[in-house]
């Protein structure tokens, strides 16, 4: 590794623990291995108004001579306002060539809900969802930033009309992660409709040893051919957050009509939110090894996460040589 690199790596790992530290709960971990991190942000902590989320990947380059890759979430964010607050990160980023910019980016788009939140216009209509209580962790957990997409989240109930495969599809098992008495490992399945995910799902509960884990934590996509759209579903098995951030790995990888299973058997230690890195680096694992991804994501190869950052400016895509 030449020396450069290996300075741009400890520099980006002191980044990621500072943010860590800094923001908590809000600082989310999607990918350690390819280095994918989100981070809710919001006008008001206790009383939130306006909330955004800010996904970013960091290239091998960054910070020396490349920026991160991002991409900014919030179904009220459009047009105009997406292009200027693009542009405002852009330019924090010209002006701090070579240095670390997360926090300014963050913080910059803090200063933005803020004055969003001070102007008469009201916030946008979200219902909201009543917490679960995590029980292995002391802080609560935000759900997983989810991307702006032509995505259906639907039930199990679908339509008379569609013709549902009722064979039940094979499933692979990956290879467990063993962390600190605490066992994660994934269970993959082919699925085209609902229905084949309710069969897994019981498929795998015959096991004495599944049925047994702590959670069950799940997610599938289904690609619907003639609506160009697809059903999607999580659940987090009390898991509070994981399913979300399950399927968000899913959408992230664009994969289709594959059902992930992970369970986790707790050893009585706490993970805090390493087990999240566990959770998706299972799935990620079965996903690319059963060949459902183009290749196989690392920090050196970024270019397949590309489609799934539409608000990245033109010449943000330019690999820097």
């Amino acid at each position: 590794m030449a020396e450069g690199d290996e300075g741009s790596d400890q520099r980006q790992n002191e980044e990621i623990e500072a943010m860590a530290a800094i923001y908590g709960e809000e600082w989310c971990v999607i990918d350690d291995c390819a280095k994918i991190f989100c981070i809710r942000i919001s006008d008001d902590i206790d009383d939130p108004k306006w909330t955004l989320c800010l996904q970013v990947m960091l290239p091998d380059e960054y910070p020396g001579t490349a920026p991160p890759i991002y991409q900014l979430n919030a179904p009220w964010l459009k047009g105009q306002e997406r292009a200027d607050l693009s542009n405002s990160l852009e330019e924090i980023y010209i002006q701090n060539i070579g240095e670390s910019i997360l926090y300014l980016w963050v913080e910059k788009i803090r200063d933005v809900l803020i004055q969003k939140s001070q102007m008469t216009e009201p916030g946008p209509d979200v219902k909201k969802k009543t917490e679960e209580e995590d029980v292995e962790c002391e802080d609560d957990l935000i759900l997983a930033c989810q991307p702006e997409s032509s995505v259906k989240t639907l039930d199990f109930d679908i339509s008379d009309n569609r013709t549902e495969v009722e064979e039940l599809p094979p499933i692979d098992h990956g290879i467990p992660i063993t962390d600190r008495r605490s066992t994660f490992q994934a269970h993959l399945a082919p699925v085209v409709c609902p229905k084949q995910v309710k069969m897994v799902l019981s498929k795998l509960y015959e096991n004495k040893k599944i049925a047994s884990a702590t959670h069950n934590i799940y997610a599938y996509r289904i690609y619907c051919e003639d609506k160009q759209t697809f059903l999607q579903d999580c659940e987090d098995d009390g898991e509070t957050a994981a399913g979300g951030r399950l399927l968000h790995l899913m959408e992230i990888l664009n994969v289709k009509n594959v059902m992930v299973v992970v369970s986790r058997w707790y050893g009585g230690i706490l993970l805090g939110p390493d087990r999240f890195k566990h959770i998706n680096n299972c799935a990620r694992n079965i996903l690319v090894e059963k060949n459902y991804t183009n290749s196989s994501v690392s920090g050196s190869s970024y270019y397949i996460y590309l489609e799934n950052f539409s608000s990245l400016p033109g010449n943000f895509l330019k690999r820097q040589n």
